[in-house]
C-alpha cells in the first residue's frame, strides 16, 4: 500500500469532518504518494528524536496525534526546530500523518478509551464539539482514594487534585489540555473532572466551584491512542511493521 492510499483508508476510520476548526491535523509531510509503506512508527509526537529514530530505523511513514505543524510556516530553515525536522523527513523519504482534534472526537479514540481505562460507564460525549467524555464509576470513591486510582490506571509520573468536597461518582474527562472544558463538566453533572492539564488557577478554584479537578499529565491521558493507531494500521495491512515510540521528553524529581 502506498502512502496516499493508506492516508486515504486512515481517513475513513477518523474523518476530516470531526477536526476543529483551529486544529491542523492530517498529512504533516509527504515528498511522495506514490512510495511503498512497508514500516510505521507511532508515536504521541513528532519529536526530534522520533525523526532520528524513524530514519535511523528506517521507518517510510510516521502517524502521530500531535501535529508535527501547527502554527504557519514561512519557510524551511534548520535553524527553526520545525523545518529542521521536516528537511531531515522529506530527505529521508519519510511521510508524516497526525490526527488531533478528530482523534480526540471519534468513537473509540483519544477519550472513549481513555473513560475504558478509568472503569467509566454510560460515557457520552459532552463539552464544545462534544470532544469530551463523561460517565459513572462503579461506586463512589474518595478523591484521595481515586486519585491514586487514576495515577495507577493512567501511569502518571505525577497527580495532582484539588478538592471539590464530594465523593467521586460522576466524572468527566479530556485527555490533553482540558482546562477550557471545566464549566462544561460542571454542566454536564459531572462531581469530579480529569484532564492532562487544568492549571494552577482553575485548580484553586475547585471548591469554589463545587468540582473535584484531577491533573493526570497530558501524555499520560493521551498515549493510549497510540496502540488504536497501531491496531487500525495492522488491521488495513497485516504485512506492515509498525512499532509504538515513546515521544515523552518530560521529566520529573520526585
Amino acid at each position: 500500500m502506498n502512502a496516499k492510499q493508506l492516508y486515504q483508508k486512515l481517513t475513513e476510520v477518523i474523518p476530516e469532518h470531526l477536526r476543529e476548526p483551529w486544529d491542523n491535523d492530517g498529512i504533516m509531510c509527504c515528498a511522495d504518494g506514490s512510495s511503498e509503506i512497508y514500516r510505521v512508527l507511532v508515536a504521541l509526537d513528532v519529536t526530534e528524536e522520533i525523526v532520528d529514530y524513524a530514519i535511523e530505523r528506517g521507518f517510510d511513514l510516521i502517524v502521530s496525534h500531535h501535529p508535527l505543524i501547527f502554527k504557519p510556516i514561512s519557510s524551511l530553515d534548520e535553524e527553526n526546530h520545525i523545518s529542521r525536522k521536516l528537511i531531515k523527513l522529506v530527505c529521508s523519504g519519510i511521510s508524516v500523518f497526525s490526527f488531533h482534534t478528530r482523534a480526540d472526537k471519534l468513537l473509540g479514540g483519544v477519550n472513549d478509551r481513555l473513560a475504558d481505562i478509568l472503569g467509566m460507564q454510560d460515557a457520552e460525549p459532552f463539552g464544545e464539539g462534544e470532544l469530551g467524555r463523561v460517565g459513572n464509576i462503579d461506586e463512589p470513591m474518595e478523591l484521595q482514594d481515586f486519585a491514586y486510582r487514576v495515577k495507577q490506571l493512567c501511569g502518571s509520573d505525577v497527580i495532582r487534585y484539588a478538592d471539590g468536597y464530594s465523593d467521586v461518582h460522576r466524572v468527566a474527562i479530556v485527555g490533553g489540555d482540558g482546562k477550557g472544558y471545566v464549566k462544561a463538566a460542571i454542566e454536564a453533572g459531572a462531581d469530579t473532572y480529569i484532564s492532562g492539564r487544568i492549571g494552577y488557577n482553575v485548580m484553586e478554584e475547585a471548591a469554589e466551584m463545587g468540582i473535584n479537578l484531577i491533573e493526570a499529565g497530558h501524555y499520560f491521558t493521551e498515549q493510549h491512542i497510540c496502540e488504536f493507531f497501531r491496531e487500525l494500521l495492522v488491521d488495513f495491512d497485516p504485512n506492515l511493521y509498525v512499532e509504538i515510540a515513546d515521544s515523552n521528553m518530560i521529566r520529573t524529581i520526585s
